[in-house]
């Protein structure tokens, strides 16, 4: 059956504008954006379908746009549609961070740290720069490594807190095997940092691990 010939409660754009977007399901939100569905397959049988091939919505959209474009039901002109989606989210948040409102919740950094270094195949550390009101200032890469890791130097990490004439700084780094838990290593050099930043007065509000689920706050963890 086409989702036409639907009871109009149940099709995804009458269901979204009558219950808001959180209660569709992740086929049905990516029906909203494929349109229309191909031979014998709805556009939510067919969103289904490649949530079921790919393991999770995740999974999906981590492909990029060339191998999303590879997929069965997709093509280049869809797969842009999903590529470009992901990458208005993504910007939407990093711009409600610039805005130079204070960040007051820490939570919105760690998922905006996420949507940035979540599907990176290798290690980066990146840094938020604050302000007094903890206004975000910047947001840097400021080192990237391999699968296992990244080196990182408190030393730089100052110095472009002090370029940036930061009062404050939020960490992250991710973790490509994808889970989120800190090592002996990242609570080591969470501890350095905190020292170092204290020499000029430059507070440590948190250092997120980034890896599958919602990113660990080492600050909640008592480490910062």
């Amino acid at each position: 059956m086409r989702i036409h010939d639907w009871p109009p409660g149940e099709r995804p754009r009458e269901k979204l504008l009558a219950r808001g977007p959180a209660h569709l399901s992740d086929a049905e939100l990516l029906a909203i954006f494929l349109g229309s569905g191909t031979r014998g397959l709805s556009a939510v049988d067919l969103g289904r379908r490649l949530l079921d091939h790919a393991g999770n919505l995740r999974a999906l959209l981590d492909l990029g746009p060339s191998a999303l474009a590879r997929l069965e039901g997709l093509g280049p002109a869809r797969a842009c549609i999903l590529a470009g989606a992901l990458e208005l989210g993504t910007r939407h948040l990093a711009q409600g961070l610039a805005r130079g409102e204070a960040l007051t919740e820490p939570g919105r950094a760690g998922e905006y740290l996420s949507r940035r270094l979540r599907a990176l195949p290798y290690e980066v550390f990146a840094c938020l720069f604050l302000d007094t009101r903890h206004r975000v200032i910047a947001f840097e890469e400021l080192f990237r490594g391999t699968l296992d890791g990244a080196e990182v130097h408190p030393r730089e990490v100052v110095q472009r807190c002090l370029a940036h004439h930061a009062a404050a700084v939020i960490l992250g780094h991710n973790h490509p095997s994808g889970s989120p838990e800190p090592s002996a290593a990242d609570r080591a050099v969470t501890a350095r940092l905190k020292q170092a930043l204290a020499l000029v007065e430059v507070r440590l509000l948190d250092h997120f691990i980034i890896g599958d689920g919602a990113p660990c706050s080492m600050a909640r963890l008592g480490a910062v």
